[in-house]
C-alpha cells in the first residue's frame, strides 16, 4: 500500500491539527518551548539511520525513517535521502518543508513547496497549504502570500478552517490586520485555532483592546478557548496595564487547569509585572516547579520595561549561573536593558557575542542593538546594523527612523520613511510619530502639515501615539490652536494626548490652561503619570510659582504613589533657580536620590550668572569641571560671572586657563528654510554656497555707510 487509507488520513487529522496550532497560532516566544528537537547537526548518526533508499519501498516506512531524521535535527541527512528517493508522496514533502521550517530555513521550504505545487500526480492538501501559508510569514513574501491566496479561492480550500487560519496568521504578520480580519470574518466555520489566530495577530499588530473585543465575540460564539488563547489574552492585559481584567483571567486559568502550563504561567508573571505588581510576578516566579527559558527572558525584560534595568542585568546572570542558556529573546531584553543604563562597553560586548553564536540576525536582537546604539549616541553604528540585516520588520524600519530622529537628522527620518514606503512594509503609527517629532524639534512646520495630511487621508489620525506626535509637533512649532483643534478633535480619551497638550500649553507659559486641564483629568477618567508631572512642574516653573510647584511635586507620592525621577527633581531644581532660591536649589541637589549630573549643576550655574551669585557660581562650577575640565561652557559662564561683578582678575585667570588648556568654545549655528530648502549657518564659516556674498552684505551693513535703496537693492542677486 503506497498511500494511507482514508481511516489512516483520520487518524493523522489530529495530529495535523496540532502541528497547524504550533504554526499558525501560537506565540513565538512560547514556541521555544520546542527548541530542544532541532540538535546540531555534527551530532552523530545512529546506524540504524541510513539514507539508502531501495528501489521497492515501502512508502509509509520511508517516510517514518525520513521524518525521523527531520525530528532528531539530521536536516542535512534528510534531504539526501529525500532526493534519492524514486518515489515521493504528499507526505513526504510536506515532512521535508516542515523540516525547513522548524530550522528557519524559509526560502528552502518554499521552494520545496514550489516543486511540489508544480510536480505531476501530487496535489496540495490544506495541511501543505497552510505550512506554505507559514513560510510566505517568515520569509516576508508577502507576493507569494497572495499568490496561494488566489489559488485558495479558486480550489475552495480558503473555506478549510485551517487553511483559513493559516491565511489570516500570515495577513497579520505582515501587518495587515484589515486583511486578516477580512479573510477570518469570510470563514465559513471557525474553531479555537481560528479564533486564537486572530486575537494573536490583533494583540501582535498592537490592536490589545480589540484583541480583548475578539476574545469576547468568542465567548458568545460558544467557542471554548484553551490555554494558548488565554496566555495571548494576558499578553493584551500586560500592555493594556488591565490588571482586574487580567486577575479574571488568572481565575479563568485556575479553573480550567492551565495556571500550570509553563507559557501561562511565563504570560501571567508578566501581566502581573507590567501593571505594577511586581512582588506577584516575582511570586509566580518563584513558585514554578520549572523555570524554562522563556520564564528568565520574562523576569528579565519586565525588569526593563519597569526601570529596574540593573535587576535585568542580574536576573541575567543568575539565569546563567543556573545553566538556563540564553535565546534570541533574552538577548533582546538585556541589550535593551543597557539601552536604559547607556552602558555602550556592556551592549558591544552583547553584540560581539551574539555574532559569535550566530543570532545577531534574528530580528529581535538587530532591533534591540539598534536601539541601543542609538540611546548611547552612535547613530551610525545603529544604522550599520540596519543595513547589515538580511530582513527587516516593521519594527526594524520604525526603529531605524526613530534613531535618527531622536539624533536630530531630520533629513535622513524622511529618507528612511520615503524608502520604507517604496520598499518596505507599509508605515505604521509609529514611524510617522517618529518624524513628527522631529519636525517638532527642528520647528519644521510645512514639513509637519505634509505628514498630518497624509496621516488623515490613510486614517490614522485617530491613533492615540500620531494624536500626542501631532499636539507635540504643533506645540513646539508655535501653533498652540493648531495643537488644541488636534487635541478637541480626539474622539478617544488617553492620558498620552491629554500629557502632550499639558506640556504643549506648559511650554508656551499657559499656566492657568495647563493646570485647568490636569484638573479635568479625574472627570474624565483618567490618572496622570510621571510625565504628566512634568509639563505641570515646567509649566510652574516658567510661570514662577515655585510654591505651587512644590504642592505638586509632594502630591505625586502622597495621593498618586509616583516616585519622583531624576527629570523631576530637575523641573524643580529649575523652578528654584529661576525664582532665585539658588542655596535651596544647591541643597536639593545634594540631597536629591539619583546621580547628580552636569545637566543639573549647569542649570544651577547659569542661574548664578543671572542672579550674579559669584559665591554658588564658584562651587557649582568646580563641580563641573569635576566632571568635565575641559567644557568650554562652564569656563565661559563662570569668566562672565565674575566680569558681571567686576572682577577682572578672576575673569582673566579662567579664560588664560582655557588656554593652557586648549578649550575652545564650540561654534554656533543655526538654520533657515528658503523655498523649500533648509540651509545651516555656522559661525565664521564661509564654505557654503553665496557665503561670500553673505558676508559681504554683512560687512556693508556693519559699516554703516549711508547708502540708497537703489544702490542697495542692486547689490542683492536672488536665484528663483
Amino acid at each position: 500500500m503506497l498511500f494511507p487509507t482514508s481511516s489512516d488520513r483520520n487518524m493523522l487529522l489530529p495530529i495535523r491539527i496540532n502541528n497547524l496550532r504550533k504554526l499558525c497560532t501560537v506565540p513565538n516566544i512560547a514556541l521555544i518551548e520546542n527548541r530542544d528537537i532541532l540538535v546540531s547537526q555534527t551530532t552523530p548518526i545512529n546506524s540504524s539511520l541510513k539514507t539508502h533508499v531501495p528501489n521497492h519501498i515501502n512508502m509509509p516506512e520511508v517516510n517514518y525513517r525520513l521524518k525521523h531524521l527531520v525530528k532528531t535535527g539530521h536536516l542535512h541527512e534528510a534531504r539526501q535521502m529525500f532526493d534519492r528517493m524514486p518515489q515521493r508522496d504528499e507526505i513526504s514533502w510536506t515532512t521535508m518543508i516542515s523540516g525547513y521550517v522548524n530550522a528557519k530555513n524559509s526560502k528552502e521550504a518554499l521552494l520545496l513547496f514550489s516543486k511540489m505545487w508544480v510536480s505531476p500526480g501530487l496535489s496540495v492538501d490544506p495541511f501543505s497549504l497552510s505550512i506554505a501559508l507559514k513560510v510566505c510569514a517568515l520569509d516576508f513574501n508577502l507576493n507569494y502570500g497572495e499568490s496561494l491566496h488566489g489559488h485558495l479561492v479558486k480550489s475552495g480550500f480558503v473555506n478549510s478552517v485551517f487553511v483559513g487560519s493559516a491565511l489570516l496568521d500570515m495577513y497579520t504578520k505582515f501587518g495587515e490586520i484589515e486583511q486578516g480580519i477580512k479573510v477570518f470574518d469570510e470563514m465559513p466555520i471557525k474553531n479555537v485555532v481560528s479564533w486564537t489566530a486572530i486575537i494573536t495577530g490583533l494583540v501582535h499588530g498592537g490592536f490589545y483592546k480589540k484583541g480583548l473585543v475578539y476574545l469576547s465575540e468568542m465567548r458568545k460564539s460558544g467557542v471554548g478557548y484553551d490555554s494558548y488563547t488565554l496566555a495571548i489574552v494576558l499578553k493584551a492585559c500586560a500592555y493594556l496595564g488591565a490588571l482586574n481584567f487580567g486577575r479574571e483571567i488568572h481565575t479563568h486559568t485556575i479553573k480550567r487547569g492551565f495556571n500550570d502550563t509553563s507559557f501561562v504561567a511565563n504570560s501571567l508573571s508578566t501581566m502581573y509585572n507590567k501593571c505594577g505588581k511586581l512582588d506577584y510576578g516575582l511570586r509566580l516566579f518563584e513558585k514554578m516547579s520549572t523555570r524554562d527559558v522563556v520564564s528568565w527572558t520574562s523576569i528579565i525584560t519586565s525588569y526593563v520595561q519597569l526601570g529596574e534595568e540593573k535587576n535585568a542585568i542580574e536576573a541575567f546572570i543568575r539565569m546563567q549561573e543556573a545553566g538556563m542558556s540564553p535565546n534570541e529573546f533574552t538577548f533582546a531584553a538585556v541589550i535593551s536593558g543597557c539601552s536604559g543604563l547607556v552602558r555602550i562597553s556592556w551592549g558591544k560586548q552583547l553584540h560581539a557575542h551574539v555574532l559569535r553564536i550566530g543570532l545577531a540576525d534574528f530580528l529581535s536582537v538587530a532591533n534591540s542593538l539598534m536601539t541601543m546604539y542609538s540611546k548611547c549616541g552612535q547613530i551610525s553604528s545603529a544604522s550599520m546594523v540596519f543595513h547589515g540585516m538580511t530582513r527587516r520588520d516593521i519594527i526594524s524600519w520604525s526603529a531605524i527612523i526613530a534613531v535618527y530622529s531622536q539624533g536630530g537628522c531630520g533629513e535622513e527620518a524622511f529618507e528612511y520613511l520615503s524608502w520604507m514606503r517604496k520598499e518596505g512594509p507599509k508605515p505604521t503609527q509609529f514611524a510617522f510619530a517618529s518624524v513628527l517629532s522631529v519636525c517638532g524639534n527642528m520647528a519644521i512646520l510645512e514639513q509637519g502639515r505634509q505628514v498630518h495630511a497624509h496621516v488623515l487621508s490613510i486614517g490614522l489620525e485617530q491613533e492615540a501615539m500620531i494624536q500626542s506626535a501631532l499636539i507635540n509637533m504643533y506645540s513646539k512649532c508655535g501653533c498652540i490652536k493648531e495643537a488644541e483643534r488636534v487635541f478637541n478633535e480626539a474622539e478617544n480619551n488617553d492620558i498620552v494626548s491629554w500629557t502632550a497638550m499639558i506640556n504643549g500649553y506648559a511650554e508656551h507659559g499657559y499656566i492657568h490652561e495647563t493646570i485647568g486641564l490636569f484638573k479635568m483629568l479625574s472627570k474624565v477618567g483618567l490618572k496622570p503619570d510621571s510625565v504628566t508631572f512634568i509639563g505641570l512642574l515646567t509649566a510652574c516653573s516658567h510661570a514662577g510659582l515655585a510654591n505651587l510647584g512644590f504642592h505638586y511635586f509632594n502630591l505625586m507620592s502622597s495621593e498618586y504613589q509616583i516616585s519622583p525621577s531624576k527629570e523631576h527633581y530637575g523641573c524643580m531644581i529649575d523652578l528654584l533657580c529661576r525664582a532665585g532660591r539658588l542655596t535651596e536649589a544647591e541643597h536639593m541637589i545634594k540631597s536629591m536620590p539619583f546621580h547628580r549630573d552636569d545637566v543639573v549643576w549647569s542649570t544651577l550655574l547659569r542661574a548664578c550668572r543671572v542672579h550674579g551669585d559669584v559665591d554658588c557660581g564658584r562651587r557649582t562650577a568646580e563641580k563641573l569641571l569635576e566632571m568635565d575640565p575641559n567644557c568650554a561652557g562652564t569656563h565661559i559662564t563662570l569668566a562672565n560671572i565674575y566680569s558681571a561683578k567686576g572682577k577682572w582678575r578672576e575673569a582673566a585667570d579662567v579664560r588664560k586657563m582655557m588656554r593652557s588648556k586648549g578649550v575652545i568654545k564650540e561654534p554656533g549655528w543655526s538654520w533657515i528654510k528658503v523655498k523649500d530648502r533648509v540651509s545651516a549657518f555656522v559661525a565664521g564659516e564661509r564654505s557654503y554656497p553665496e557665503g561670500e556674498d553673505i558676508y559681504g552684505m554683512l560687512d556693508l551693513l556693519a559699516s554703516r555707510v549711508d547708502i540708497s535703496v537703489q544702490e542697495l537693492g542692486s547689490l542683492i542677486v536672488l536665484e528663483d
